[in-house]
C-alpha cells in the first residue's frame, strides 16, 4: 500500500475512534511528526478527509476535527443507499452498454483474485479500494441523472458516506476479511441484476450494500457509544 493511503486510513481511524476528538484543531507539521511521515501525505490526507466530512478547514490555517455521531453516519449512509439504489435501478432499466459491462466485470474479476488466498493484506486493501470506487462510479455515471449525482456529491461530504471512506481494522483481520468479501459478493449480485435488467433487484441490492457493509463492527461499536 502506498504511504499516502496508509496515512489516510490511519488518520480516518484516529478520528472515528476519538483519538482525535471532535472540535480538536490539527495541523500538518505536528501530525506529520506524530505519524513519522513527511508533510505531503498529511496534506493530501487532510484534503481527502475534508471531502469526506471528517475535517473542517479553518479560515486561517489547519483543520478542525468534525464532531460525528452514530446517527449522523447512519443517516448519511441511508441517504446514500437510496440514491445509489436509484442509480442502479435507472441503469438496469436502460441496460448496460458494452463498456459498462466490461468495466464492472473487470472490477469483480480483479477483486475476486484478492480473496483467493483466504487472507487480506494492505496491498490488497488498496486494490480493493480502487476497484470499489470504479464499480460505484460506473453505476452512478451510468444512471445519467445530473440531479442524482449532485445529491450524492453533497451527501458524500458527510462523515463516512462516500464509497472512498473504507475502514479497516488490522487487529481484526478475519472479521474485516469476511466483511469485505461480503461486499464483493454483493457487487457480484448487483452486476448480475444489472446485466439481466432486473431493476427492482438492482435497486434493493444496492441499497442494502450501501447500508450494511461500509462500516466494520468495531467502527459501528465506537459510533454507538
Amino acid at each position: 500500500m502506498s504511504s499516502g493511503q496508509q496515512v489516510l486510513i490511519k488518520l480516518r481511524k484516529m478520528i472515528i475512534s476519538g483519538e482525535f476528538e471532535g472540535g480538536m484543531r490539527i495541523a500538518e507539521i505536528p501530525t506529520a511528526e506524530l505519524l513519522g511521515v513527511s508533510r505531503q501525505p498529511i496534506r493530501t490526507a487532510f484534503s481527502l478527509l475534508e471531502q469526506e466530512g471528517l475535517l473542517i478547514k479553518n479560515p486561517t490555517r489547519g483543520y478542525t476535527v468534525r464532531k460525528i455521531s452514530g446517527k449522523l453516519v447512519h443517516d448519511a449512509l441511508e441517504v446514500r443507499g437510496v440514491l445509489e439504489g436509484l442509480a442502479a435501478k435507472s441503469l438496469a432499466e436502460k441496460g448496460l452498454n458494452e463498456e459498462q459491462k466490461k468495466t464492472l466485470l473487470n472490477c469483480i474479476q480483479e477483486t475476486e483474485k484478492l480473496f483467493q488466498s483466504g487472507s487480506f493484506n494492505e496491498d490488497g486493501l488498496e486494490i480493493y479500494h480502487h476497484h470499489n470506487v470504479i464499480f460505484h462510479d460506473t453505476i452512478i455515471q451510468g444512471a445519467d441523472n445530473v440531479a442524482l449525482m449532485q445529491a450524492l456529491a453533497k451527501n458524500n461530504q458527510l462523515p463516512m458516506a462516500s464509497a472512498q471512506a473504507i475502514t479497516y481494522d488490522n487487529n481484526n483481520d478475519f472479521s474485516e476479511y469476511r466483511r469485505l468479501h461480503c461486499a464483493h459478493l454483493q457487487h457480484c449480485a448487483i452486476y448480475d441484476a444489472l446485466l439481466h435488467g432486473r431493476s427492482g433487484s438492482a435497486e434493493s441490492l444496492m441499497r442494502e450494500h450501501s447500508n450494511v457493509v461500509i462500516l466494520g463492527e468495531k467502527v459501528k461499536a465506537i459510533l454507538a457509544e
